[in-house]
């Protein structure tokens, strides 16, 4: 079985443990958790479980996934077909692959990432004059920070330098400091999956998508397993103050999560994530092409530790949690105007990829005419009562 829709999906699917959820058509339609089997047919896991995140409580969860024998919705290559913006509303279609996780996001876990977050924040979201505070900031930190390990004694005394100079930021802190940004990225339930429109505020002038490993970790603290995600972001609102990130990253289809969340196993494991490479294509509608990539193995702070920071004796999540891991990835290139930058247009196809976990595309328009978040937690738990799923899980 070989298609354009398969390209979303791991290079060796066949032999992965893939766990995500679909849209079925019906009287009630309904969300329901799926996996995928070796000859590409989907496997509806929702009479054992019905949601994501009680799946992901399981023990033994590969070993329990495969040995369901839930009732087929077809073939992963019609389902992935359908998962598109213009979506046949009469056939199944993939959604994010989570739905009861709280949804949260480590900022600023790479050192390209830093620098650009400190432009930010010193051009006021003024991309006319990042270009000039991008060679001030290099000239005193060259390359300082790209082995600085964070919350060190070294870390400690380069802010001392940079403190000295005027050049210390709320963003160093987080990035090279002892704690990690942790914060909410957005609701449960608010994620869109692949194939979907994403949102962008249609106030913001300067604005990025984000191509992130997201994890995907249990009530425990466990990391069951990984995904594909963009942490959309407004430069321009965050860089005017960091008081404004709850509107610069929240907004209405402002998060992507996809196609499916890769179960560790025997083939996957925690370390394949740690040396992932990531790329991102933005493909505009007026022929304009963006390529770059970001590879895990230039993170600043563990998976594990960032994982330990967001979960313990200070932080609960009953229903478990998914962890955006940061990117490296800032977009620089002047799309229009010279040192003005990259920023988003309506009609931007967005390609985030990594060979073992997928392909992540969606398009891009503004939040207010994306389709509206109404499906929450609340009309979840009416959807599977009538559809007598509550007892089961």
């Amino acid at each position: 079985m070989s298609s354009p829709a398969l390209a979303a999906l791991p290079s060796d699917w066949k032999t992965s443990t893939l766990l995500g959820r679909a849209w079925l058509p019906g009287r009630p339609a309904g969300p329901t958790p799926i996996t995928v089997r070796p000859d590409g047919a989907v496997i509806d896991l929702g009479a054992i479980a019905p949601t994501a995140s009680a799946w992901l409580e399981r023990d033994n969860l590969a070993a329990a996934m495969r040995a369901t024998a839930g009732p087929s919705l077809g073939s992963i290559d019609d389902i992935l077909a359908n998962s598109r913006a213009d979506f046949d509303a009469d056939a199944p279609r993939l959604l994010a692959p989570c739905d009861l996780q709280a949804i949260k996001a480590a900022g600023v876990t790479f050192v390209a990432s830093t620098l650009e977050r400190v432009i930010e924040e010193q051009a006021r979201g003024d991309a006319r004059r990042a270009e000039a505070i991008r060679a001030r900031l290099q000239d005193i930190l060259g390359d300082d920070l790209a082995s600085v390990r964070p919350g060190s004694d070294e870390a400690a005394r380069i802010k001392q330098i940079l403190v000295e100079q005027g050049a210390w930021s709320q963003y160093l802190e987080v990035g090279i400091g002892p704690d990690a940004e942790i914060f909410t990225k957005t609701q449960p339930m608010a994620a869109v999956g692949h194939g979907a429109l994403i949102g962008v505020h249609p106030k913001s002038t300067w604005n990025n998508p984000e191509p992130e490993i997201v994890l995907a970790v249990d009530s425990r603290g466990r990391i069951r397993g990984a995904t594909l995600g963009n942490d959309v972001n407004l430069r321009d609102f965050e860089g005017r103050s960091a008081l404004l990130l709850g509107k610069a990253k929240d907004n209405n289809a402002s998060c992507a999560i996809g196609p499916m969340i890769r179960i560790f196993d025997d083939g996957f494991a925690l370390d394949d994530v740690r040396g992932t490479d990531i790329t991102l294509d933005v493909h505009g509608p007026d022929g304009f092409h963006l390529r770059g990539a970001s590879s895990m193995t230039k993170i600043s702070r563990d998976p594990e530790d960032l994982v330990a920071q967001a979960i313990g004796a200070n932080h609960q999540y009953p229903d478990g949690f998914m962890l955006f891991l940061g990117t490296m990835f800032a977009p620089v290139e002047d799309r229009g105007a010279p040192g003005m930058g990259f920023t988003h247009k309506p009609g931007d196809r967005v390609v985030i990829a990594a060979a073992r976990l997928g392909a992540l595309e969606n398009e891009v328009t503004t939040s207010d005419r994306a389709p509206p978040w109404t499906f929450g937690v609340g009309e979840l738990m009416r959807n599977l009562s009538a559809r007598g799923l509550l007892r089961a899980g």
